[in-house]
């Protein structure tokens, strides 16, 4: 067995157990890159080719309305995974815009690679549902906060799927992902840090 340091352990949690074979197999379709502060890793109309784990660094997903407007879909940390999901399981183009937040470590793979290692070692495609059923559950109850609470219950929301993010991002990232102002956003934070005081 290769030492716990392994992208795959890192990838797949160490509740896993894997043959030397298999961590050789895993790493060979994994693709470490680094992006610095800034960058836009995929754009709108793009084809998107890969999904990224984040090793390092924060990232978000957005969105560009026909007004300029943007409006923030996710935020990715360490640990977590990033892409345009419409268009890496439908293999269209992009609808999203991903841009590094901070410098980021990321992996790389593609839906191909993904797929393959999945027939050749299915614990890793049953690991990997629980964690889609995850996200598709906290997707869906994002929307659901966005359509039932208040601005407040939605910040608050977010201080708790998003613990400690605020010292990476900007207020108006946090702002479009809640969908309120900046200005509201600070009337929020005010609001909460008097009723604690």
């Amino acid at each position: 067995m290769k030492e716990s340091n392994s992208i795959v352990h890192e990838i797949f949690s160490k509740k896993l157990s894997f043959t030397q074979e298999e961590i050789s197999f895993i790493e060979q379709k994994y693709e470490r890159v680094l992006f610095e502060k800034g960058t836009i890793i995929l754009r709108a109309n793009e084809h998107v080719k890969y999904q990224y784990f984040v090793s390092e660094g924060c990232l978000r997903t957005y969105l560009i309305a026909k007004s300029g407007k943007e409006h923030t879909i996710q935020f990715a940390i360490k640990d977590w995974w990033i892409s345009d999901y419409i268009g890496y399981f439908s293999q269209s183009k992009s609808v999203l815009n991903i841009e590094c937040i901070e410098h980021a470590v990321l992996y790389k793979i593609s839906r191909n690679d993904m797929e393959e290692i999945y027939t050749k070692i299915p614990k890793t495609e049953s690991y990997i549902r629980k964690k889609l059923e995850r996200s598709f559950v906290s997707f869906q109850k994002r929307i659901l906060a966005n359509l039932s609470q208040s601005a407040k219950e939605r910040y608050l929301n977010f201080t708790q799927d998003y613990p400690n993010i605020e010292q990476y991002v900007k207020n108006y990232h946090i702002a479009s992902y809640l969908g309120i102002t900046t200005e509201s956003l600070s009337r929020i934070r005010k609001e909460i840090a008097k009723s604690s005081s």
